[in-house]
């Protein structure tokens, strides 16, 4: 499993013609293969493409308060910096299951790869 943290900046131009900014922040939980290939290849200010589902979790805090995390467990990932970037990016690692899915995988990188075993740097669509 790896964590990862995601800035989504929106930019436009308010009716006074002033440039402004918007910054949020996102919780990605990223699971099997596919947190591998994070953690092996992603870094700080890597530009990336996520797509998953949402999913809240709640816990009772030690002051007994009730609190919630909303988070996005991740299921395919675009990198999308350039190939000569530090983090190599420009890869599409969509068909690579982030955890077992009854859906069949669409590219043939996962095709490739069967879900219990483990990703050789040879597999990789690049």
């Amino acid at each position: 499993m790896v964590n990862v943290g995601i800035a989504t900046n929106s930019r436009w131009t308010d009716s006074n013609g002033q440039v402004q900014e918007k910054v949020e922040f996102h919780n990605i939980v990223v699971w099997g293969k596919l947190a591998d290939i994070c953690a092996q290849y992603l870094r700080k200010g890597s530009k990336v493409f996520m797509e998953g589902r949402l999913q809240t979790r709640e816990w009772q805090g030690e002051d007994g308060v009730k609190r919630y995390r909303t988070e996005i467990v991740a299921d395919n990932m675009v990198m999308l910096d350039s190939r000569g970037a530090q983090t190599g990016g420009g890869r599409d690692f969509s068909g690579i299951q982030a955890a077992p899915a009854s859906a069949p995988a669409s590219a043939p990188a996962a095709q490739a790869a069967a879900p219990t075993e483990e990703i050789a740097v040879e597999d990789l669509p690049f």
